[in-house]
């Protein structure tokens, strides 16, 4: 964020400085909570809304930013007083309070706005409030978030969400974190979720559809299926291992982060599964009745320690994410009588080598944030550094990771401290790390070994 002033008061950057994404995010202040009240009419996308956003001043703000779209905004406060003026224009709510922020002060703005929201156009295709054929997608990684709420739309400020929905009865409403109340007034009704934990922007999510409710597992984690009635039978066959994945998963990565995990299967093809915080997102292709996409439902589980609880501090380090998810992918495959590890790495290798490699895992560059080649390169390095370790202290290192940042933003230098201090051999595992991440040739791949 914005160095803070010496007493004197500054507008607030509007940009956070995240180089992949420049024109989203915001300086000058951190976020504690949104508040978000939406009104949906599904026959007509018509979302009326009101939020409320608590944060706390960086430095003395004169003036500050947030992010929206094309959403109609007809009133701003700050601190409950008027705001003295408000300009609202190319994706970014410039906000001048009546009076300045002082330094280090909480501070909450109110935004009243409305449309018809739609996806945004970014590099990465359309991101955002999406229609279905009976309902909505949320799908806002890494930008998208700003399409139906005002937000500092940066991956490294992670706030408290409360999220209330009003909309037609007939629908289901999913949103992150725990069911609070659900309340039916004639033909409509109110759905009130609350995340406690800090989320990033872009995992802030909002599912409507036709929906029935599953209830899957209690212990160890609450797990519940959303889904097309119609779609059942294959559902019980293509996410039947689910709890076993679940259970395998706390045993290596730790305790699951959030209070239960939701899977929210549209009645819609998706071209690719989507994670948001708690909840996961399928779609009705991703059903076949044989499991075909089971590495799939591996990958979007394990993104909820790797990418969720555990959040890039900056798109750079998003192979933190990707890479962690896809090696998941691995040792599922490994545990469920498929490949083993050693195998799909030599699997991917052989792609891998067989392709350009402009990519540096590190800093990949925004056009190659996606790239599958982060996924499986990422993947791979985590093995080269397992086959290192040996398997006690590489999954002792990966629980350590997932406590010791639990709920918090991370980076790629946080994980290579956090590896060599663990490491009978620090200057091994720096060097793992030197050919993997931070250059572009591929490395050998080492021979394979296994230590205990």
């Amino acid at each position: 964020m914005v160095a803070g002033s010496q007493g004197r008061a500054e507008q607030g950057a509007d940009t956070a400085g995240d180089p992949y994404v420049p024109t989203h995010g915001n300086g000058g202040y951190s976020v504690e909570s949104y508040e978000l009240d939406l009104d949906y009419r599904v026959s007509s996308n018509r979302l009326t809304g009101k939020a409320t956003i608590t944060a706390v001043a960086t430095h003395a703000l004169s003036r500050l930013s947030l992010d929206l779209g094309s959403l109609r905004v007809s009133k701003v406060a700050v601190n409950g007083r008027r705001a003295a003026r408000y300009a609202h224009r190319s994706g970014k709510l410039h906000i001048t309070p009546a009076a300045v922020i002082p330094d280090g002060a909480e501070f909450v703005v109110d935004v009243q706005y409305a449309g018809n929201p739609a996806p945004a156009d970014s590099p990465w295709g359309e991101l955002g409030w999406e229609e279905l054929t009976e309902g909505v997608i949320v799908a806002s990684q890494p930008s998208g978030a700003a399409t139906w709420f005002p937000c500092n739309d940066h991956p490294g400020d992670k706030a408290h969400y409360r999220i209330t929905v009003t909309t037609d009865s007939p629908y289901h409403v999913i949103a992150n974190g725990r069911l609070v109340s659900r309340r039916t007034k004639a033909s409509r009704t109110s759905w009130v979720y609350d995340m406690a934990a800090p989320m990033a922007t872009y995992l802030a999510t909002i599912q409507i559809g036709r929906y029935d409710v599953l209830e899957l597992a209690a212990s160890p984690v609450t797990q519940r299926a959303a889904l097309p009635q119609t779609l059942i039978k294959d559902f019980r066959t293509d996410f039947g291992r689910q709890q076993d994945m679940m259970k395998l998963f706390c045993a290596l990565f730790g305790p699951y982060p959030f209070t239960a995990y939701t899977v929210v299967v549209t009645d819609d093809p998706l071209e690719i599964p989507l994670e948001a915080q708690g909840i996961s997102v399928f779609g009705s292709n991703h059903l076949d009745g044989r499991r075909g996409s089971e590495r799939l439902v591996a990958h979007e589980l394990a993104h909820q320690w790797f990418g969720n609880s555990l959040t890039p501090a900056t798109w750079q380090d998003i192979w933190l994410n990707e890479g962690f998810a896809c090696y998941a992918e691995w040792l599922w495959s490994e545990e469920s009588g498929g490949l083993s590890a050693n195998q799909q790495v030599s699997r991917a290798y052989s792609r891998l080598a067989s392709l350009d490699e402009e990519l540096v895992l590190s800093d990949p560059g925004p056009e190659l944030m996606f790239d599958d080649r982060l996924y499986k390169r990422g993947a791979i390095t985590l093995h080269v550094l397992r086959q290192l370790l040996g398997d006690t202290a590489f999954f002792d290192l990966l629980r350590d990771w997932t406590k010791t940042y639990r709920h918090g933003s991370v980076t790629t230098e946080d994980f290579i401290a956090l590896a060599a201090a663990t490491a009978d051999d620090p200057d091994a595992v720096h060097q793992v790390f030197a050919d993997w991440l931070y250059a572009a040739e591929l490395p050998p791949l080492p021979r394979s070994r296994r230590r205990r």
